[in-house]
């Protein structure tokens, strides 16, 4: 053995760790754009070491199993895309955090720059056994978000920016469930005027907008 290549010890130095070939950042994007598309069940190891370029033991090494994979790719996913939903809690009124929210979810659905849907959506109604843990951290999210809007809809009642009677949850449940309206019918084929008719509607029959408007 060359000298050269042992120690003072006479013991040669394990092998330094070859350095990884592919941009990590690209192979994330590359994994989110699959799982956005298919959802987590939909697809495979293959599939994903396959798009991004790279084995298995990479992929382990790099991001660890295919679980762990779509953790990140959904860390990336609220990070890039869901920027707009904690802007919108900063909003003046109630209603402008409702009409940011849903607006923000209509603009995801323009263009072809990334798949329509809604990653969460998409994901929370994962089914098998291989996605609960992943459909139960999607969900743990959602409770989240749920918990700061119901919050800013409480305050908007106590300062009366809403009705005495009106329940901030059930607002947020009514705001959620046209977020979602949006993102499922927006990966269906449905066009930007008829989702965007579908948000003026909603907002329309905001709790106190008719009497405001008197």
């Amino acid at each position: 053995m060359d000298r050269e290549m042992m120690d003072c010890t006479g013991y040669a130095p394990p092998p330094r760790g070859r350095p990884r070939e592919f941009d990590l950042d690209n192979a994330l994007a590359v994994a989110l754009t699959l799982f956005w598309e298919r959802g987590y069940e939909g697809v495979s190891l293959t599939d994903l070491t396959e798009a991004m370029g790279i084995n298995r033991p990479s992929l382990y090494a790099a991001f660890g199993n295919k679980e762990a994979l779509f953790g990140k790719a959904l860390d990336r996913y609220v990070s890039d895309q869901l920027g707009y939903v904690d802007r919108a809690l900063e909003a003046p009124t109630a209603r402008e955090v409702a009409e940011r929210l849903l607006k923000g979810a209509l603009a995801m659905q323009k263009g072809n720059a990334h798949p329509k849907g809604c990653l969460h959506v998409i994901n929370s109604v994962a089914c098998g056994p291989e996605a609960e843990a992943v459909r139960a951290a999607v969900l743990a999210r959602e409770t989240v978000a749920k918990d700061a809007l119901t919050t800013r809809f409480r305050r908007a009642r106590d300062e009366g920016d809403l009705p005495p009677d009106a329940e901030p949850r059930a607002i947020t449940a009514y705001v959620v469930a046209i977020m979602q309206g949006v993102a499922l019918q927006g990966g269906a084929g449905a066009s930007h005027r008829e989702l965007k008719s579908l948000i003026d509607t909603s907002l329309a029959m905001w709790p106190g907008y008719r009497e405001q408007r008197r």
